[in-house]
């Protein structure tokens, strides 16, 4: 005979439940949103596109979204939920900083990996907060920002506890988001036998470092005041148009970096540099052209940069960190800025894969560095590609790091965001 204490079980859900019907249609709408913005671009993408996809008439997905600028809000807010409530997750779950910090960084792999293999709803990259609007912008920075406060927290913990290694708490935070996003551009090229394996692989690197030694690895001494050439290796400075082309692409990556795709105005920018709009226009087909040239400019610029290391006689990880330390100087030097990938499905599908084509092979070099570096014993045996892409990452996400924290001396700037990369969070072996 039962003694009452234990509970009734839940009744099921109704089928005529109005409002888990309305969250499940817009659970529904938000993923397959997500899916075609991260792979065809929000500027692409139509609300058509999405209903179609679904099986929807337009109409009916007005009941839900009126305009594509609020799916776009939408869909970013949901991933940021989820980002919330993975580390609210981590709070209750786990006790120690690095512990927190690793289960973070694993359900957002394990997150995407699910979503591929069609076990779990889409989620937006946030490529393109900066097209956003008014309080649409305003709420989903603010949610971003509050999203990288508590995992720096995590690594203020740790550090203050000394079961993290001292660092820079800012810099590393912003290195492990931007490895972390950047997994969106590379996890498709993943063997599906090996996927299982991709978020431990990464958060070895994350929790170690490259550097093969007992100790940390010391950056060396960098002449830097040569730097600014770079830019300009690869166009003729005897064409009074090229250098004209050069002044545009900069001006270019600049206003698409701070406004995106959608907020950026060719009128803007010819405006900004003082130039008529019919000498902009001479030069420029349209903003589709411009920003295609922007990313040519800077792999150009990259390119030049890995050539450059490629051809000195140091170790595998001193390439690495020379090249590392040179883009981040060039970025933050008056011959940057070079263009943030957040823009990239705003190119059309031809032009996108011929940018990621040579940004694959950019990875490939670092690549080929590393490999190196295990041959001559200065980087630890690790999984390559994946290291590649962790640094690919992070160089991206260093573009905006003057937004982050204050940056007076580049390269020690620059010393102190690479330093996760090469040393790891963990307390290393003593030499």
């Amino acid at each position: 005979m039962s003694n009452g204490s234990k509970k009734t079980p839940a009744p099921p859900a109704s089928p005529f439940n109005k409002t888990a019907q309305h969250d499940a249609k817009r659970a529904a709408i938000l993923s397959q949103a997500a899916r075609l913005f991260n792979s065809h671009g929000a500027r692409t993408t139509t609300l058509k596109d999405i209903a179609k996809n679904l099986g929807l008439t337009k109409t009916s997905l007005y009941y839900y979204v009126k305009t594509k600028e609020e799916l776009i809000y939408q869909c970013y807010m949901a991933a940021l939920e989820r980002h919330h409530k993975a580390l609210d997750d981590c709070d209750q779950t786990y006790q120690s900083p690095m512990d927190r910090a690793a289960a973070f960084f694993r359900q957002h792999v394990n997150s995407l990996i699910a979503a591929r293999e069609g076990k779990a709803n889409h989620i937006a990259a946030l490529l393109e907060i900066a097209s956003l609007k008014g309080s649409h912008r305003a709420e989903v920075e603010a949610q971003y920002i509050s999203m990288f406060k508590r995992l720096r927290q995590y690594i203020r913990d740790g550090v203050n506890s000394g079961s993290l290694r001292q660092c820079d708490a800012t810099s590393a935070t912003r290195a492990i988001l931007g490895s972390m996003e950047w997994t969106f551009f590379w996890l498709h090229s993943i063997p599906p036998e090996q996927l299982p394996k991709v978020a431990d692989r990464a958060l070895d690197i994350l929790a170690h470092g490259l550097y093969a030694k007992p100790g940390e690895f010391q950056a060396p001494g960098l002449e830097l005041a040569d730097t600014s050439d770079i830019g300009l290796q690869g166009f003729d400075r005897e064409e009074q148009n090229r250098l004209k082309q050069e002044a545009f692409y900069k001006a270019g990556t600049w206003f698409f970096n701070k406004q995106g795709f959608d907020g950026t105005s060719l009128d803007e920018i010819a405006e900004h540099l003082n130039v008529s709009k019919g000498a902009f226009y001479y030069h420029i087909k349209n903003k589709e052209d411009l920003l295609f040239h922007c990313y040519s400019r800077s792999l150009d610029i990259i390119a030049a940069i890995h050539a450059e290391a490629a051809k000195t006689r140091e170790t595998g990880l001193e390439k690495v960190d020379r090249t590392c330390r040179r883009i981040f100087f060039f970025q933050n030097s008056d011959h940057g800025p070079l263009i943030r990938y957040h823009s990239i499905t705003s190119l059309p599908m031809a032009r996108r894969k011929q940018i990621l084509q040579r940004t694959e092979t950019k990875n490939q070099h670092f690549g080929d560095f590393l490999r190196e570096g295990m041959a001559d014993g200065s980087v630890r045996p690790v999984n390559i590609d994946i290291a590649a892409n962790l640094i690919g990452g992070a160089i991206n996400a260093s573009m905006d790091i003057h937004l982050w924290r204050r940056v007076d001396d580049v390269d020690a700037a620059a010393i102190d965001y690479f330093d996760i990369i090469y040393n790891g969070l963990l307390p290393r072996a003593k030499p």
